[in-house]
């Protein structure tokens, strides 16, 4: 469980507002940024969330070591959104990972970029970052309206006279607006805040949603027999991780993937970075066909011809897996996973043997719950939103984060498009407003 520091608890503020020059309904990357956006230009913000206290998600993203950005070209950085490339390039030419690591800088945070291209804060914490945020939104250098916090106020909506409604502590508030950004959130991580409330009352608005989807998600797998790991594997193996190894897939048109790297089975089936990575087209596959599978090459770095030559050297008296572990280094779980989906008269078999190492089917059944995902996909798509992000069937609400329906891959894609698309709803509303 995270523990948040009260220092991150922004100071309270009377509840009672009943109208307000703009209202932020969400404390993440992107409802942050677009407050700041609009502070700095000395606009009135109140910002409310539903939560104890702001950026509870980006705590929790930077548990590990707070992951902000990445460091490779533009073009390629925008590829990494996939089919929403077009809609988030703009954003990222505006804010992209350069701006961003400025941005923290004068924060008082120097940023580093590690040996896989990723860009740190320097100690790799999130905590000192969100601190020195929220101290500057509260108490901006150039002086000014600070914005103002409303914590426990849970957003329902719109009532018959366009007020925002929020359930607070002390009871419904009804709060009207100049101008409005939403940065609720996607549908994972629920107990943090992003649950996905909002599409009702979004869509009883006439605002079109795409359904909410995992992303960056875990799988459970089928098995040999349709039914998952067998339990020898799920009670010996279950977190343990797969290291030094690939997967590669065709999609639906024949175009091949393969990325080396590493990733973690689970009670049900696989997770982890290499994993989350095809993510997306796993899921999509398995939504569209009913399964989807990849094959898992054990020693990428060794050929197809090379690991033959050693299944084919006699072992004498050697069992197999001692063989596999003196002639090849398989043993473990590579070892295991063997055993769990191949069947006995394969493992018999050089060739067969030889061409399971190199390319291993592992079919999935079902992506994990959305809960249980980094991110989402889905929500509101861009084609309802002009190029400032405000909604087209509702003047003067604007959205941003992960709200939208885009989705990228872990590596620092995800906060970067956050911030950028919480500073594009700021400016928007600033251009609304003057």
């Amino acid at each position: 469980m995270t523990v948040i520091a009260k220092s991150h608890v922004p100071a309270a503020v009377p509840t009672d507002v009943p109208s307000c020059e703009v209202a932020v309904v969400g404390g993440g990357p992107a409802g942050l940024m677009a407050a700041e956006q609009l502070s700095a230009a000395g606009v009135s913000v109140h910002l409310f969330d539903a939560m104890p206290s702001v950026g509870r998600k980006f705590l929790l993203a930077g548990k590990g070591g707070m992951n902000l950005s990445h460091s490779e070209g533009a073009e390629a950085f925008a590829g990494r959104y996939g089919a929403r490339r077009a809609a988030i390039a703009p954003l990222l030419q505006d804010f992209g990972a350069g701006e961003l690591r400025d941005w923290a800088k004068g924060l008082g945070i120097e940023t580093f970029v590690g040996s896989s291209g990723r860009v740190f804060p320097a100690d790799m914490k999130a905590a000192p970052l969100l601190r020195a945020w929220l101290q500057r939104l509260r108490h901006p250098v150039a002086g000014g309206p600070g914005v103002q916090f409303h914590m426990r106020h849970r957003c329902t909506g719109w009532n018959e006279a366009g007020a925002l409604r929020f359930d607070a502590p002390q009871g419904p508030v009804a709060v009207q607006a100049r101008a409005t950004v939403l940065a609720l959130g996607g549908g994972s991580w629920s107990r943090l805040g992003s649950d996905g409330a909002w599409q009702s009352w979004l869509a009883a608005r006439g605002v079109p949603l795409a359904p909410l989807k995992p992303s960056n998600c875990g799988f459970d797998v089928a098995g040999r027999e349709g039914e998952g790991w067998t339990a020898h594997f799920r009670e010996r193996f279950a977190g343990q991780p797969f290291k030094s190894v690939a997967i590669r897939r065709r999609d639906a048109q024949g175009q091949a993937w393969q990325r080396k790297g590493e990733f973690v089975a689970t009670a049900t089936g696989v997770e982890g970075s290499l994993v989350y990575a095809c993510s997306a087209a796993l899921r999509d596959a398995i939504e569209s066909g009913g399964s989807a599978g990849f094959e898992l090459d054990l020693l990428p770095d060794r050929s197809p011809e090379q690991v033959l030559a050693e299944l084919r050297h006699p072992r004498g008296a050697r069992s197999l897996s001692s063989h596999l572990k003196s002639r090849l280094g398989l043993d473990g779980i590579k070892m295991a996973i063997l055993h769990e989906l191949l069947p006995k008269e394969a493992l018999a078999q050089p060739e067969a043997l030889a061409a399971a190492i190199k390319g291993l089917p592992v079919r999935l059944r079902a992506p994990r719950p959305i809960d249980e995902a980094i991110s989402s996909a889905g929500g509101v798509p861009f084609e309802a939103l002009d190029e400032q992000l405000m909604l087209k069937a509702l003047p003067g609400v604007f959205c941003a984060g992960e709200m939208l329906d885009w989705e990228a891959p872990t590596g620092g894609y995800l906060l970067t498009a956050c911030f950028a698309s919480g500073v594009r709803a700021g400016r928007g509303v600033l251009q609304r407003l003057r």
